[in-house]
């Protein structure tokens, strides 16, 4: 069992750089930013782009994984973001993934949201595109969503062919997605107010999403739990999280992914959990 760790940028980084340091220090396999416009509590609280963050974390880091989370086509377009995550993998030297999800917006500014089908569409040829993007050292495509003209990759990732996705899915259509692109799944789980309903629903997930990989899964392919997604947050006790990771262990998956605690908020906690965790569970986790 992997454990990762989201950093909100919410913090100037005078302040934030020491959980970068920290998440690496701790032994967390990975550490993410959250990829949205705004912070996910309070529209007028601070809050810094991801992908900056992740530039400034590659430098005083060496080790931990980093990436986005969550990313999708409500907020990128596949070209440039393309040369975003290129310059973010070159950077930390090949330590970059990418987690995307289909997202809910519009197909464009002032457009109508779109229903599940167009939804999944969207999502299938935005995943596509990336790939091409990253993997190919030119890329012309044209799409009822997106198009490319001639885009270039030079120099290319670190990371061969191209950096991983971790794809996000809920749904037969975008988990077809996460099969097809990802080099792991990732589930929030259902929406819940009880916390055993929540672990019920996403035990179906994961049943789910088994009839949709191919027989017999691709090796090294991860399953992602975001254990906060959750009604009750992971961090709230050492007791919790020790739960926590039993659980997600025992439906199959290889990586957990929690969030810092803040002062209050949805993942309101205390930061000696964090390192009561750090110096206890961690270190007995097996991390292949």
């Amino acid at each position: 069992m992997r454990v990762g760790i989201v950093i909100l940028p919410e913090d100037r980084w005078w302040a934030a750089e020491p959980k970068w340091r920290a998440a690496e220090e701790y032994g967390f396999a990975h550490a993410w930013a959250l990829d949205r416009p705004g912070p996910p509590a309070s529209p007028e609280g601070p809050w810094f782009a991801a992908v900056p963050t992740l530039a400034a974390a590659a430098l005083v880091t060496g080790r931990i994984r980093l990436g986005t989370f969550l990313t999708t086509p409500d907020l990128r377009h596949p070209v440039p973001f393309a040369r975003e995550l290129l310059t973010l993998d070159d950077l930390s030297d090949g330590r970059l993934t990418a987690t995307l999800g289909p997202g809910a917006g519009p197909a464009g500014p002032g457009g109508e949201p779109l229903g599940p089908a167009d939804r999944a569409a969207r999502f299938g040829e935005f995943a596509d595109l990336l790939d091409r993007l990253l993997a190919q050292d030119r890329t012309t495509a044209r799409g009822r969503f997106y198009a490319a003209d001639d885009a270039r990759s030079a120099p290319g990732c670190v990371q061969r062919p191209r950096l991983p996705f971790v794809v996000a899915a809920d749904d037969p259509a975008t988990m077809a997605v996460a099969a097809r692109r990802g080099a792991g799944w990732l589930t929030e789980g259902p929406a819940a107010a009880d916390d055993d309903a929540w672990w019920r629903g996403v035990a179906r997930l994961v049943e789910r999403f088994d009839e949709v990989l191919p027989a017999g899964g691709r090796a090294g392919f991860g399953r992602y739990l975001s254990a906060d997604a959750g009604p009750v947050y992971s961090l709230t006790s050492v007791e919790r999280f020790r739960d926590v990771v039993g659980r997600a262990a025992e439906l199959g998956f290889s990586d957990v992914v929690v969030h810092w605690p803040g002062d209050d908020g949805r993942y309101a906690g205390r930061e000696q959990v964090l390192e009561q965790v750090a110096a206890d569970v961690l270190p007995g986790l097996v991390t292949p």
